[in-house]
C-alpha cells in the first residue's frame, strides 16, 4: 500500500495529545490521510470514504463499545482496527479483540507503542490488497484459456473484457496486426448473454468492396445479374448473437452511413427486397488502423465511429508485454510439436534472449511463426539462435546483438534476474518504477526480487528507512 496512495485512516473519538504525537510520528515515516468522527458518525462517514484503519480511542463515551466495533467492522470487512482503551476500568482487552480488534493499546498511550501497532496493520492491510491482486492474476487467465498471457496489460485487459462482456454494448478493439484482436472479440461474445446465439465474422479488407453489401444484406433472387437464389446476410444470419466487422475501416463510406442506420434504428432491407427486417445482435469492430488519422482522411465516418465505439478495448503489442513471450513459446511449442510429431523441450536461453530482444512488428502471429519454423528446422533437443531467422538475430537495438550479454548457458531464471537487476538500476532502485518497466504488478516484483535473492544496496535501504520504511520487500 505504501507508495501507492496514502494510507487512510479514521479516528473515531477524541484527538488527545499522545495520540496526535503517534500520528505525527506515523506521518513522517508514511503518507497518512487522517479524518476524524464521533461514534454516532461513523456510518456517514465510511459511506462517503473508506479507511483502511479504524482507530478507536474509547472511553468518555466518546466512541462505542465491543457491540459498536462488531458493527463498523461488518461495514469495512477490509479495514483493520486499532483500539485505545480507556484504562483498566474499561472494557477488557479480551471483549475488544473478540469484537473484531487487531490490537488494543492501553492507557496512559505511549505513541511510539500506538505507531508500532497502527505501522502492523497497515501491512496487514497491505498483505490484503496485494493477495487480492495476485488472486486476480492467477484468476484472470483461466477465464479466457484461449488468450495465453498474464502480463500487468494483459491482466488490466482480462478485467475489462470480463467487466464490460456481460453487455450490450458496442464495442470497438483496436491493436497492430497480429495481436489477437479476434481473440478478445472470440471473448468478449463468449462471455456474455448471446454466448448461445450465432457469432458471425467479415472481415472488410479481404472482400471486393463491391460484395461487402450483398454478404452484410444478403439479397433476393433477381436483385441483380446472377442473384438466382434468395441469399441471406450475416446482418440476418448474427440475429440474437453478435457481429464481428473486422476492419471496418476498410468499408465504404456509403456502406458505412448504412451501417450507422441500421445500428440506429435495428432494421435494414436486402438487396432488392420491397420490405425491412428487424434484427437484433450485439456489435463488436475491431481495427488495425490509427482511428484518428482515419477520421482525419475521411475512410472513417465519424458519426459511425462514435456509434461503435461505446466500449474502446486496446490490444497491446507484444514489445508491451514481452513477459508474456515465454510463456507464448510455450504454447506455441506445444501446438506445433504435436501438429508435427516432433519433441522439442523448449527454447534456450541464448535464443530466447533473442526473441526478449526483438522489435516484434509482427506481434504474436510473427512469433508464432518462428516458433513454427523452429519446430521444423531445429535439430537438437532444444530451439536454438541458429534455428531462429535472420531477423530475429540481428534486430536486437538495430544490430547484432553483443555476444557477451549474457553467457550462453545461462537459465531463464538468470535472464529474469538479470531483467529485474537492470530494470532497478535504472530506476534507482524505484520498485513502482522497475515493475512498471517490467510490465509487472509491484506486488509479483517483490515477489521475484524474493525468489531470486534480489535486495536493496544498504544505502537504498537507508534512504528507505528514513522515507517510508515500508517501501522495502517483505
Amino acid at each position: 500500500m505504501a507508495g501507492e496512495r496514502m494510507l487512510r485512516l479514521l479516528l473515531v473519538g477524541e484527538m488527545e495529545a499522545a495520540i496526535r504525537i503517534g500520528l505525527d510520528r506515523l506521518n513522517e515515516r508514511r503518507a497518512v490521510e487522517l479524518r476524524e468522527t464521533a461514534a454516532g458518525d461513523v456510518e456517514l462517514a465510511v459511506e462517503v470514504w473508506t479507511p483502511d484503519i479504524l482507530l478507536v480511542a474509547a472511553g468518555a463515551g466518546a466512541a462505542g463499545g465491543p457491540e459498536a466495533l462488531r458493527h463498523w467492522r461488518h461495514q469495512l470487512p477490509d479495514a483493520d482496527t486499532v483500539v485505545v482503551r480507556a484504562g483498566e476500568t474499561d472494557v477488557k482487552t479480551a471483549d475488544w479483540l473478540r469484537a473484531g480488534a487487531f490490537a488494543v493499546v492501553g492507557r496512559p498511550v505511549e505513541p511510539d507503542e500506538l505507531v508500532e501497532e497502527l505501522e502492523r496493520a497497515a501491512e496487514r492491510v497491505r498483505l490484503r490488497v496485494e493477495n487480492r491482486q495476485l488472486r486476480r492474476q492467477l484468476e484472470a487467465p483461466r477465464r479466457f484459456p484461449a488468450i495465453v498471457g498474464q502480463s500487468k496489460k494483459m491482466l488490466e485487459l482480462y478485467e475489462l473484457v470480463g467487466a464490460v462482456a456481460g453487455s450490450d454494448a458496442n464495442i470497438l478493439v483496436l491493436g497492430d496486426n497480429g495481436t489477437g484482436k479476434e481473440l478478445i472479440a472470440n471473448a468478449v461474445h463468449a462471455h456474455s448473454a448471446r454466448a448461445e446465439g450465432p457469432f458471425i465474422k467479415i472481415n472488410c479488407a479481404a472482400l471486393p468492396k463491391e460484395l461487402i453489401e450483398a454478404e452484410l444484406f444478403g439479397y433476393r433472387r433477381g436483385a441483380f445479374t446472377g442473384a438466382f437464389t434468395d441469399k441471406a446476410g450475416l446482418l440476418a444470419m448474427a440475429e440474437g448473437g453478435s457481429l464481428l466487422l473486422d476492419e471496418i475501416g476498410e468499408m465504404p463510406s456509403y456502406l458505412q452511413a448504412k451501417l450507422l442506420r441500421i445500428l440506429q434504428e435495428r432494421e435494414f432491407r436486402p438487396i432488392g427486397s420491397d420490405r425491412s427486417v428487424r434484427v437484433d445482435f450485439r456489435l463488436i469492430c475491431a481495427t488495425n488502423v490509427d482511428v484518428e488519422a482515419a477520421l482525419r482522411e475521411g475512410r472513417l465516418r465519424e458519426d459511425l465511429y462514435f456509434r461503435i465505439n461505446t466500449i474502446t478495448v486496446r490490444v497491446p503489442a507484444l514489445r508491451e508485454r514481452l513477459e508474456d513471450v515465454a510463456p507464448l513459446c510455450q504454447h506455441f511449442l506445444a501446438l506445433y510439436n504435436g501438429r508435427h510429431g516432433r519433441t522439442l523441450g523448449g527454447v534456450s536461453p541464448a535464443a530466447y534472449q533473442r526473441l526478449m530482444q526483438h522489435r516484434w512488428p509482427g506481434n504474436i502471429r510473427e512469433l508464432e511463426n518462428i516458433i513454427e519454423r523452429g519446430v521444423l528446422v531445429a535439430r537438437g533437443p532444444d530451439l536454438q539462435p541458429e534455428d531462429l531467422p535472420d531477423s530475429v538475430v540481428t534486430s536486437a537495438a538495430g544490430g547484432p546483438i553483443a555476444p557477451d550479454l549474457l553467457p550462453a548457458t545461462a537459465t531463464l531464471a538468470e535472464i529474469e534476474r538479470m531483467a529485474i537487476l537492470q530494470a532497478l538500476q535504472r530506476t534507482n532502485w524505484n520498485k513502482q518504477d522497475a515493475a512498471q518497466q517490467l510490465g509487472l504488478y509491484r506486488p509479483t516484483l517483490y515477489s521475484k526480487m524474493k525468489k531470486h535473492g534480489i535486495t536493496s544496496p544498504p544505502r537504498v535501504r537507508r534512504r528507505l528507512a528514513v522515507e517510508s520504511p515500508s517501501e522495502s520487500p517483505a
